[in-house]
């Protein structure tokens, strides 16, 4: 997938993300732009300080911003990492890089705040203008906007960094899950032909994966009614209604207690106890039976194989599927489905 095919706007809802870059913005004091792998504003600049904004409408000292901002990214896509560094005024910017299938694709740009401590001795100044007397002389009539930019610790800095390299990739990932959808949808109805492997190309792993488990959830809920959630909750704890609600949730996912203890806010041995004394059986017999169940009503209104149905109710091998089965039901799926269907 190369930028000439998938570009940030494609990706990216930039309306929405200007609305959150704005919020962001009032929370952190830290001014923010987003720009594309040229350099190019994708967005409106968030917070820009009367300070930076009178440097970058200065004909002189706009082209020593720039090349701030370029190297800044540059660094940023090296480390692939957000990059703390100085401007040429001694202002610490953040970079935080776009990557998408290993290719740079552009870059959030962060800042225009001073240091409380002074840890700027040990950071690396990209650009110098020491010797440039124009820059003394803008530095001098921009004096009072300069002192009134947002003064932050460096760890405040590197927290709200790494807080938009989270918020980045959890928006990429969630972005390019919704965009193979819809490349898959599109391809599928117009060509009339089974997708082949250039669908999927410039796509990870973790996205396919996250397809494949929408999908088989998708199929699920349409041939598995939920409506037995409601009457379980009735009768347990609010403690544990987020775990059974998950489970009927994610019907393809391969649950684990740890997983579900999480989502419940507590210990994996008290919502085990806690799981056994209100559901009446262990979380693995009970995990165990609803897939069986759910397994026949698969096996009674589709055609999936045995292995799809396995693979879609996330057993790992079709194998421990049967034999749980059989376990449960005294006979294979097979011969399970063999005899409904000839009653």
């Amino acid at each position: 997938m190369g930028k000439d095919s998938i570009n940030l706007e494609k990706i990216i809802d930039f309306k929405k993300w200007q609305k959150l870059q704005d919020d962001i913005f009032s929370v952190t004091n830290m001014a923010i732009i987003s720009v594309d792998y040229k350099g190019n504003p994708v967005t409106k600049h968030s917070g820009c300080s009367k300070f930076c904004e009178s440097v970058r409408n200065h004909p002189h000292m706009v082209k020593y911003c720039q090349k701030c901002d370029a190297r800044g990214g540059l660094e940023a896509v090296r480390l692939n990492e957000p990059y703390i560094y100085l401007c040429h005024y001694n202002i610490i910017d953040v970079a935080i890089p776009i990557i998408i299938d290993g290719k740079y694709m552009g870059a959030i740009m962060a800042g225009q705040v001073k240091l409380l401590e002074d840890k700027t001795k040990d950071m690396e100044k990209i650009i110098s203008t020491s010797h440039d007397s124009i820059a003394n002389e803008v530095l001098e009539e921009f004096k009072d906007y300069y002192e009134e930019l947002p003064i932050l610790t460096y760890e405040q800095v590197k927290n709200i960094a790494n807080m938009l390299s989270s918020l980045c990739n959890y928006l990429v990932e969630e972005a390019l899950d919704k965009n193979l959808i819809l490349e898959m949808y599109k391809k599928s109805i117009s060509s009339n032909k089974m997708l082949d492997s250039s669908t999927f190309e410039g796509y990870t792993v973790n996205n396919i994966e996250n397809i494949k488990r929408e999908i088989s959830n998708a199929m699920l809920d349409s041939y598995v009614p939920d409506s037995e959630v409601e009457n379980i909750n009735k009768n347990i704890s609010s403690t544990l209604k987020p775990a059974i609600e998950y489970i009927y949730k994610n019907k393809s996912e391969n649950i684990t207690v740890e997983k579900l203890a999480k989502v419940c806010h507590v210990s994996q041995s008290y919502f085990s106890r806690l799981f056994s004394k209100e559901m009446g059986e262990s979380f693995s017999n009970y995990i165990s039976k609803l897939k069986i169940k759910w397994s026949k009503n698969l096996l009674e209104e589709t055609d999936l194989t045995i292995n799809e149905i396995s693979e879609d109710l996330g057993f790992n091998e079709t194998g421990y599927f049967i034999k749980i089965f059989k376990k449960y039901e005294g006979v294979t799926p097979s011969v399970y489905r063999k005899y409904y269907k000839n009653k």
